[in-house]
């Protein structure tokens, strides 16, 4: 089948480069003629691993071609994925829809034969039917008397493993309203019935919420487990043990019980906020929501605030020098959307620290983010001179710092892991004044 992907940022290039390499003829389509450009060049827009080579055996095989004509791109298409951007609103923090209308107006007026239209984006609940209304009102699809069916197909990808997570997903939902729609999904995603993939075909509005209510409870899982970090703190218990205790519960399983700075992201954020807005419009109030947001935006400085006191607070932090290690969100992208790095920096620059750090990715986005942090080539050189060492996010680098080497380029062994990657016993036996999270 011939798939056209709207959109070729971080859902759009992963789904088509895995679509193709399950056999899929699959244009890839943007209005960024220089991201183009780089991607027919094998030039990533994005980092993930894995992502470069599939692209290229792809594009190499013919199979995965790259286009800024909408037109062109969608002809002969069986199936149209919308996959373009959902970013926060100004103002109410609702998701900005202006892009996907964009989208779907242009397919109207563009296509020339019968397809289902998919939302990959991540959209609020009857975004699906706007879609719908703007095609069968469009002058090209209504004279031509062409079959259309708008489906939704919301992605589930972790940045860092979005190809794994593509092929060998959780399950596939699917919300359409037709059969039309859903036989071609089931075609679509044929190549998967081999690794037995659960897929669940449900309504469009309520495929539509699964996304959005699965985001906001792995949100709240890693708010509650930080919660109690910081009341382990105060009582002085173990958050790890506690968080592996509760986590042997089939109940409540073990993931995203890892204590730390806070979560950020492109997901997460976003995503509770239009959660939040969906519900107010709708008279149904999710306070649950409501406080995780709040309690995760508190988060991040508070982080900070942990740094300026392992400097022996704010009298004493001022005019000291911070090594912060890590700055995206998470390990394995260059992904800064959100990250607690930016409040953490921000806290530390307000209370009048030099910073220095390094990220193995994120540098270059996170530069003109962060302009008050000094970005070095190495760990050791953002080490070098620092009264304080933060670790803000866990890339495999940082796991086995050499702490002698740590100890001599430091003004002092000062340790503040925000992650909890190191023991607490190992680092003070190695002479460190080491602080964690939710740990003695």
């Amino acid at each position: 089948m011939k798939i056209a992907m709207v959109g070729s940022g971080y859902v759009g290039l992963v789904s088509g480069a895995c679509f193709a390499d399950f056999g899929h003829d699959v244009v890839c389509i943007d209005k960024d003629a220089s991201k183009i450009e780089r991607l027919r060049e094998g030039i990533m827009p994005i980092y993930e691993p894995g992502l470069d080579a599939l692209v290229d055996s792809n594009a190499r095989a013919g199979r995965l071609t790259f286009t800024t004509d909408l037109a062109e791109g969608i002809e002969g298409a069986g199936a149209i994925f919308i996959a373009v951007g959902t970013p926060s609103r100004r103002g109410d923090g609702h998701a900005d829809l202006s892009f996907v209308h964009a989208v779907a107006r242009e397919v109207g007026e563009s296509l020339v034969n019968d397809a289902v239209v998919v939302t990959k984006s991540t959209v609020p609940v009857g975004t699906g039917d706007e879609v719908e209304r703007i095609l069968l009102e469009s002058a090209a699809v209504r004279d031509r008397g062409l079959k259309v069916a708008v489906v939704s197909n919301p992605e589930f990808l972790r940045e860092g493993a979005a190809i794994g997570d593509f092929k060998r997903p959780d399950r596939i939902v699917i919300g359409a309203e037709d059969d039309f729609g859903r036989d071609v999904m089931r075609e679509v995603y044929r190549p998967l019935f081999l690794n037995e993939s659960p897929i669940l075909f449900v309504g469009r509005r309520t495929s539509e919420l699964i996304k959005y209510a699965a985001n906001a409870f792995l949100a709240t899982k890693i708010t509650f487990i930080n919660e109690i970090a910081d009341l382990c703190e105060k009582v002085g218990a173990n958050v790890q043990d506690v968080a592996r205790g509760i986590g042997m519960d089939n109940r409540i399983g073990s993931k995203f019980l890892h204590a730390g700075p806070g979560y950020g992201g492109s997901c997460f954020p976003k995503d509770t906020l239009a959660l939040l807005k969906t519900a107010e419009d709708y008279d149904s109030p999710t306070r649950i929501v409501e406080a995780v947001v709040k309690v995760n935006d508190s988060r991040k400085r508070a982080m900070g605030r942990k740094v300026v006191d392992a400097l022996g607070g704010l009298d004493a932090a001022r005019g000291k020098r911070v090594a912060m290690l890590g700055l995206t969100f998470k390990p394995n992208t260059d992904d800064m959307r959100d990250s607690p790095a930016i409040a953490v920096a921000q806290t530390l620059a307000d209370a009048g620290v030099e910073i220095a750090a390094y990220d193995p990715e994120g540098m270059e986005i996170a530069a003109p983010l962060m302009p008050e942090v000094e970005m070095k080539d190495d760990p050791y050189a953002a080490i070098e001179g620092a009264d304080a060492v933060v670790i803000v996010t866990e890339w495999n680098v940082f796991r086995a710092l050499d702490l002698n080497r740590v100890k001599q380029l430091a003004n002092a062994p000062v340790l503040v892991d925000l992650r909890n990657i190191y023991k607490p016993s190992d680092m003070r036996e190695a002479g460190f004044e080491y602080t964690s999270v939710g740990r003695e």
